[in-house]
């Protein structure tokens, strides 16, 4: 097992404020893996994993089984038993309640909905996604850009044997994984759809060209994205406004959220057929987007554009300062003049351009150029107190 720090940390702060702990994320990205990690400290453990039929006998009289437990209890794939809700309620609302409670979802509706409408309040809710550069190691970016972080594609023994995990991943996902979240959606429609949405990858989102290309209607099309957004498979980034003399584009980028699965559906096995594909610079910036809001657990994540031209990849508010970011596939970044004006018509604090090679070095005045190996160093810099009160 990679070490997850920073997963790790999210779940043990989420204990100090609440008795229960929410731990959502696709499927196969480690979940249960992480659990059972933290299950080895625990003293005092129970597991449940509602995938298998002996648990979920075990849990037919959950009050019973659940009540006389002490220390952690980890219940894993709880979307699959939704009447474990109203019981958590009653048990989380014990006087003097010492159990703390650990619960595994995929993303779905029924996870969201439980959490929501019997658990609110009772529950801080952790995302977990696959791999990041934080966890891996900076020097694995071109493994982790090429196959995605899914643990078994990322530590695959080969690129095809990577591949192959892909493409069995994508086929489960569509066949088995959304009809349990109760979509009826058929698997080749919305395969088809998220084919379209890899193809517009780091694109403006444009309702009325994919329903036409669905043969549906717009709501329709936009009910598709929503279930590929709601179940971490696709990142919906919104727009920033600025209160500017400039007309801005007002709908939201798509992005793949895991490279490796937009590499599969574009039939891309090896960094050959990755570095020749017309896709590779969307490729690298939606990669690096990635990279940034999961290490910096930003839920300010924007871009910028005008019908003027200019624009910005990707804003992050943190603690109330603004720092920009550009990503660019090519050897020497220079500054543009759009560069200068996002870093004027935004008040950025600091812009970095992201790009694959090893050196950093400055552009302008809070312009500069950096490496992905050094993202990681950097992400962590740019939550420090001492760096933001610098500035």
């Amino acid at each position: 097992m990679l070490n997850r720090p920073d997963a790790l940390k999210s779940i043990r702060n989420a204990f100090v404020a609440h008795p229960a702990v929410g731990l959502a994320g696709p499927r196969q990205c480690g979940k249960t893996t992480l659990a059972r990690f933290l299950a080895a400290h625990e003293k005092s453990c129970a597991f449940f994993d509602m995938e298998k039929a002996v648990d979920r006998r075990r849990l037919e009289t959950p009050e019973q089984t659940l009540a006389p437990l002490k220390g952690l209890v980890i219940i894993d794939e709880i979307q699959r038993q939704p009447a474990l809700f109203e019981t958590l309620r009653v048990l989380l609302d014990r006087p003097q309640q010492k159990t703390r409670f650990l619960l595994l979802g995929s993303a779905s509706p029924g996870l969201i909905k439980g959490v929501s409408e019997s658990l609110a309040g009772r529950v801080g809710l952790v995302d977990l996604g696959p791999f990041q550069l934080r966890e891996t190691g900076a020097d694995t970016w071109r493994t982790l850009w090429q196959r995605g972080g899914f643990p078994r594609s990322f530590l695959s023994p080969s690129d095809a044997a990577s591949a192959v995990w892909r493409e069995s991943f994508i086929r489960t996902f569509l066949e088995r994984d959304i009809p349990q979240f109760g979509i009826t959606v058929p698997a080749e429609t919305l395969r088809r759809f998220w084919t379209m949405i890899a193809h517009y990858h780091g694109q403006v989102w444009n309702g009325a060209e994919f329903a036409r290309a669905l043969g549906s209607s717009e709501p329709t099309a936009r009910r598709y994205l929503d279930i590929l957004s709601g179940a971490f498979m696709v990142r919906v980034l919104p727009p920033w406004h600025e209160n500017l003399k400039k007309r801005q584009l007002k709908a939201p980028k798509l992005y793949v959220r895991d490279s490796g699965l937009l590499h599969s559906l574009f039939g891309l096995e090896s960094a050959d057929d990755l570095s020749g594909h017309p896709k590779v610079g969307a490729s690298w910036e939606g990669f690096v987007i990635e990279q940034l809001v999961a290490a910096t657990g930003s839920r300010s994540a924007y871009y910028w554009a005008t019908h003027g031209g200019a624009e910005l990849d990707l804003m992050l508010n943190i603690r109330g300062k603004r720092f920009g970011f550009e990503f660019k596939h090519s050897d020497a970044p220079e500054a543009t003049k759009s560069m200068h004006t996002a870093l004027k018509d935004l008040g950025l604090d600091h812009l970095w351009v992201v790009y694959p090679g090893t050196e950093t070095y400055p552009l302008a005045d809070r312009l500069t150029v950096l490496p992905i190996t050094a993202l990681p160093a950097l992400t962590t810099k740019i939550q420090s107190p001492q760096f933001l009160h610098d500035l």
